[in-house]
């Protein structure tokens, strides 16, 4: 899909310089020069921010932000966790295609594991994500913690971005987009990302029905709030893409598989939470595969190349030759506790992606968008086709797992 040479000439044309009228001391009028600003895109990321979460009334700036704009519900990529969902989104393909298969890996070809972040650019090479691609065709990108950023993908890293912190929160994130959009046009960037990860942390430590998760919630909403009046007093026309990865449910110590008891000595878990994943101990293949593959109570085990085939997972070599997933509500511990570990209580994700549970959120407002429009429920790899379309990027030359034809009839062309 294209959008028409018109709207990409008004997104992306050099920028015009109307005359305004003004007063100057002595009482005459001389002539002053406004900026007419291009619009730009920004992709903004709400950590585990569950579908459900936009009914509880604590999100006025989000639910004005859909209201005039674009909502819709969005299916996370299988499985819904963190770092593959957000290589997804900046894809277009799936975590068994862009090589962020978990939150943890291992690879017999490198060293050390994948955890959590992934400081090591090796491990985010297998995929072109968007930002990358946008750098490539001269499109300036700004990068505000967002998976995969801070590190050199593809050997490119965006002409803006900042270290990852836990100690950088929410506001400070937003100020940064903030300041890199009040730059002059020469070095404004056109394509910006911004990762916010507080809402996640309060639904795991506390649970998505917990008072921490509403106040988490309030606050992000602030913090858009602020980033939409900003771009509005500076006159910057924004197509903002809100989005989230994965939705939360709750977890409790009273239902966890304990697994690690039936894999000791046959198995080592490399994953473990709403699933896990093991692989064999040398020679114990067969006998792992019995323990394995018999019914469970709560959990279903499969061999990766025989996952269902909806969840479009199982093929990818960094996959573990496993895989053990739990009935949503249900973890599955791979890993014998220690002690000092916390209890499981709280909440998590991971579980089957088509759980309502799971469900994550898709706000878009700009420009780009017809106001008051909704969408069926879609599959987050749509979103990259859709930010190509947005900031002028050819489609793509090999097939991906995502179209923008799903926004065929909400872009305002």
């Amino acid at each position: 899909m294209r959008w028409p040479k018109p709207l990409i000439a008004a997104a992306f044309a050099a920028l015009a310089l109307p005359t305004a009228v003004l007063a100057s001391p002595d009482g005459s009028t001389v002539a002053a020069q406004a900026e007419e600003r291009a619009p730009i895109t920004i992709l903004i990321s709400l950590d585990g921010f569950r579908k459900d979460y936009l009914e509880r009334g604590l999100t006025p700036n989000l639910a004005a932000l859909a209201a005039g704009g674009v909502q819709a519900g969005m299916y996370p990529s299988f499985p819904s966790l963190t770092f593959p969902n957000h290589h997804s989104i900046a894809t277009g393909l799936r975590p068994d295609r862009n090589g962020i298969i978990g939150n943890t890996m291992s690879d017999p070809n490198h060293s050390p594991d994948f955890w959590v972040g992934g400081t090591d650019a090796w491990w985010w090479n297998e995929s072109v994500p968007i930002w990358v691609a946008a750098e490539k065709a001269g499109i300036p990108t700004a990068t505000e913690i967002w998976p995969g950023t801070t590190v050199a993908t593809n050997g490119i890293f965006p002409t803006d971005w900042h270290q990852f912190g836990f100690t950088i929160g929410m506001r400070h994130r937003t100020d940064s987009i903030i300041d890199w959009a009040r730059r002059p046009a020469e070095n404004r960037p056109r394509f910006m990302m911004l990762y916010i990860e507080e809402l996640d942390h309060a639904g795991h430590e506390f649970g998505p029905d917990s008072p921490e998760v509403n106040e988490t919630l309030a606050a992000l909403d602030v913090q858009l709030g602020r980033l939409r009046d900003a771009l509005a007093g500076m006159g910057q026309p924004a197509n903002l893409v809100i989005v989230s990865d994965h939705g939360m449910a709750a977890r409790s110590e009273e239902r966890v598989v304990p697994l690690y008891v039936e894999i000791d000595g046959l198995g080592v878990a490399v994953e473990q939470g709403a699933y896990s994943s093991i692989n064999p101990l040398p020679g114990k293949d067969a006998a792992l595969a019995d323990v394995l593959l018999k019914p469970h109570e709560h959990m279903q085990c499969w061999r990766k190349g025989e996952l269902p085939a909806r969840f479009e997972y199982g093929k990818n070599p960094r996959i573990p030759e496993f895989f053990c997933l739990g009935e949503t509500g249900w973890a599955v511990r791979g890993k014998a506790p220690k002690p000092g570990d916390k209890p499981w209580n709280g909440g998590t994700h991971g579980w089957d992606n088509q759980d309502p549970l799971m469900r994550a959120i898709f706000i878009a407002n700009g420009p780009a968008f017809k106001a008051g429009s909704a969408l069926p429920d879609f599959d987050n790899v749509d979103v990259e086709p859709l930010l190509r379309e947005l900031i002028g990027l050819p489609a793509h030359d090999a097939e991906i797992d995502g179209t923008a034809t799903v926004f065929r009839d909400v872009l305002a062309l």
